[in-house]
């Protein structure tokens, strides 16, 4: 007989079995669907640093919206959005409306409102922003006879490649607020990139969306978020030990997912998840959000930006002080300034105290220190 699989799920955007500590959030998007237009949450953005889940609570907020009889459109921020938002997208939303018949509740995998499905109508056939425009004009007079909406989910917006296109997306949905219809948007990126997009232009809407920066989870849902699917599937695991995986995911709901699947995967046939197994399992998460976790983040740094956290990295005390920084980098103060505000506008590091910055992603110290010559 095979062992019971992991029920972790480390994939990121992968929903995980149990999202913890995020009901607050949750709840305010939810009622921003039941509140109509004008209502702060119908515009969100959702921030915070890599594996700190702004990819699960977009997923969780299409269930909201879907529960609600809503219709999404889920993307993400790369080239060609607009593309495929009039291409596909938009369409495809229109095609099940045509094709559900009204009797039918249900269809993919979301409910329907009564009557919506079996519509006779049909969605105008432009591409590009005038395109988008009219599409969802069109979706949106049609719902709003029926109580509902669309929801457009939009993660990644720091993705370089595809701000043009995230830009005209925002300057559309904007004019739909304007009109007060039945629209509904959720962004979600890393620090810098919706810094971006709240100075842009056309994003002024956007500045008074709801903002919601991720946290750390508490110690009591990171143990929660550990324990719950551990017993779900049918092991037991101690108190200790759950209090042990929690303190080595540090809050963020990624290393729940990788530190659990890995203990876990230490021995899946033992009936009792023991103290060896946390200990090797934390050893292989770690490892392992080194290259899911750590290297794209510093891939996606300049290389003045590099060499400011390879002179952070020599530090084994948690923290680096601003002057040792610009000591090691052989660079003047305004120099160095310059660097540490970027790199806390990207979310990698903090302000630990005065004169003091610590990095933001648990275990980037040590992946840096591991790898000394590959950055």
């Amino acid at each position: 007989m095979a062992p019971p699989r992991s029920p972790f799920r480390p994939s990121f955007g992968t929903s995980p079995p149990l999202v913890s500590g995020r009901d607050a959030i949750l709840a305010e998007l939810g009622d921003a669907l039941d509140a109509g237009p004008g209502a702060a949450g119908r515009a969100a953005l959702l921030t915070g640093n890599r594996g700190i889940g702004k990819t699960v609570v977009l997923n969780e907020a299409e269930a909201l919206a879907r529960e609600r009889g809503w219709l999404v459109v889920s993307e993400t921020a790369t080239a060609g959005l607009l593309d495929r938002l009039t291409h596909d997208g938009l369409p495809e939303l229109a095609d099940l409306m045509r094709q559900a018949p009204s009797s039918r509740r249900r269809v993919r995998g979301f409910s329907l409102p009564s009557g919506l499905g079996g519509l006779e109508f049909e969605l105008p056939a432009e591409t590009g922003p005038g395109g988008l425009r009219r599409q969802l004009n069109a979706l949106t007079d049609v719902l709003d006879e029926h109580g509902t909406g669309v929801l457009v989910t939009l993660d990644e917006v720091h993705a370089r490649d595809g701000r043009a296109d995230v830009a005209q997306l925002c300057a559309v949905v904007q004019h739909a607020f304007r009109e007060e219809r039945p629209v509904a948007f959720a962004a979600a990126g890393l620090p810098a990139a919706v810094q971006d997009l709240l100075a842009s232009d056309v994003s002024t809407f956007l500045r008074r969306a709801r903002r919601f920066v991720l946290e750390p989870l508490t110690p009591v849902a990171a143990e929660e978020a550990l324990r719950v699917p551990i017993l779900q599937a049918g092991r037991e695991v101690a108190e200790a030990e759950v209090a042990a995986m929690a303190l080595a995911t540090h809050g963020y709901p990624y290393l729940v997912q990788v530190i659990g699947d890995q203990v876990w995967r230490q021995d899946p046939a033992a009936p009792r998840i023991t103290a060896d197994h946390v200990r090797a399992g934390v050893a292989a998460a770690v490892r392992e959000a080194g290259f899911a976790l750590h290297e794209p983040a510093i891939n996606d740094l300049s290389e003045g930006d590099r060499a400011f956290v390879r002179a952070m990295a020599e530090d084994d005390t948690g923290e680096s002080s601003i002057a040792d920084v610009e000591r090691r980098m052989g660079r003047d103060h305004g120099y160095v300034s310059r660097y540490r505000a970027r790199l806390i506008v990207a979310g990698l590091v903090e302000p630990s105290r005065r004169g003091y910055l610590r990095f933001t992603i648990p275990y980037l110290r040590e992946f840096l220190q591991s790898r000394p010559d590959h950055f």
